[in-house]
Order: structure tokens, then sequence, then C-alpha cells
């Protein structure tokens, strides 16, 4: 682990591998943790850098709303300090609406896209209303009032009932973010752009996983996304919810690695 001071935020990143530079950003309220095993598999021909985004993981808590633009800024900033000119942007989740903002700000900077687990539609009004009351709770009952009921929709019913070790691991993570992050991130993801216009402005290659299981972005709307992005490709994890790297690692690393030995 290593730390990068970008902007007014300390971000705590991993950096390992050499060769074309990937980046993998993770979803709310996660860290950098959940690309553990992708950055594993990918590191022998791949620069991987897994940053936690701020105020997640041991990055810096800073005042919020955190916006996508505000997070894909701090990426480009972090790309800046590491030297890397462009990069593969991968994102799963609240990551993926961050990869859309960047690539609308750094289009140039983008040698490929990974949408992992995530949707291009913004939050309608019933969305924008639980996530701000959800940002409230956190404030005042603290993070692991709202890990309680984020727990069931992110892992597939398999992991659920059949991987106790697991949960309790993902319960435990989670319950660390600080809920004036929690706040912020579900503030700053009220209010982010709407990237359905976004997929016909994508001109780089596309990847586009999901868990077959996901309950919160289902393979329906990944198969939006990939007809949306002119050549996307899919790739469907069996077995897997919202957290397919965590839940299917050695799935997920497989799909990432065709893809991106496949990039001219």
């Amino acid at each position: 682990m290593a730390f990068a001071q970008v902007g007014d935020v300390r971000l705590a990143y991993d950096d390992e591998g050499t060769g074309p530079a990937v980046v993998l950003l993770h979803g709310f309220p996660l860290g950098r943790w959940i690309w553990d095993a992708p950055r594993a598999a990918l590191r022998d021909r791949y620069r991987v850098v897994t940053p936690d985004l701020r105020g997640h993981g041991d990055s810096e808590v800073t005042a919020g709303p955190y916006l996508m633009d505000a997070l894909a800024a701090d990426v480009a900033r972090l790309l800046d300090a590491l030297h890397i000119d462009r990069a593969v942007i991968g994102g799963l989740s609240m990551g993926g609406y961050v990869a859309f903002a960047f690539w609308r700000r750094f289009a140039a900077r983008v040698r490929g896209l990974i949408l992992c687990d995530t949707r291009a539609h913004g939050d309608n009004q019933g969305e924008k209303v639980v996530r701000q009351s959800t940002a409230q709770a956190a404030l005042d009952q603290g993070t692991a009032a709202v890990v309680e009921g984020m727990l069931p929709k992110l892992l597939a019913p398999q992991s659920l009932t059949g991987r106790l070790d697991l949960v309790a691991a993902i319960r435990a993570r989670l319950a660390k973010t600080d809920p004036r992050a929690v706040a912020a991130t579900l503030l700053g993801m009220k209010e982010r752009e709407d990237s359905t216009p976004t997929l016909a402005t994508i001109t780089v290659p596309t990847l586009v996983v999901v868990g077959g299981d996901d309950q919160l972005t289902p393979p329906t709307l990944a198969r939006e996304l990939q007809a949306g992005i002119r050549g996307a490709r899919l790739e469907v994890v069996p077995e897997a919810g919202h957290l397919a790297p965590v839940e299917q690692p050695t799935a997920t690393s497989t799909a990432l690695r065709r893809f991106l030995d496949a990039l001219p």
C-alpha cells in the first residue's frame, strides 16, 4: 500500500506489476480489497492500480458530498502522480459511475473500459429519497445499521447461505467505513448524471461484467450497457451477485484477462 496527496485528499492505493496500466475502482461502501484477486492475476503482464476512493478504505475522509465528477478527478490526479498518461479504467457498481464520469472528462486518457456490476441510469426520485434517508441513518446510527440492510443485496443467494465466512468477512469490511463517508458518498451518487446518453459516445473497447445472480444491477441492465456501447463484450459470471470479483475471483479475473489480452 502507498499514499498520494491528490488535490485536497490523501488517497491510499496499491500499484503492482509492469506493462499497460489498468485502474480498477471499487464500489460503495467497499475498498480496493475487492480487486485483490484480479490484481494478483493480472500483474504479470499489466500495471494494476487499485485506489481507495476518498473516504473509503485507508483513504482520507473529507467533507461531502462526494460527487462522481470529483471522484473521477481524484483518479486523474492519481494517474498524474504515478506518471500514467493512459489506462484501461474499470469500475464496479459506484466505481462504474466514476468510470463513466472519467470518460466524459478525460476520454483521451482511456484505453478501454471495464464496467462491472453497474448501470448507466441515474437515480429516479424514489431512489434519491432512499439515498437521502440512508445517508441520515448512517450519521445517526453508524455504518453498521446501513450494512445490515445492504448485505443481503450484495451477494448471491448461495453465498449468503453457504459461504458464511465470506459473509462475515464482508460485513466486517463494510462496517469499517466511516459513517461520514457513507453519507457523503450516498449524497454524491444521488446527484450523479444519467450516463445513458454517454453510452453512444464510448469509442474504446469495453467489457461489461455482471454476476449472474446480481440483484442490484442484474444481467438485464448489463445487456443494456452492451447494447448501448458499440462493440462491447459481455461476460456473465455464474454464481455471483453484485460482488463478482469477490464471490467468483477466478472467473472474474479470467474474464478481465481475456479482454485485456485482446486489446490492440
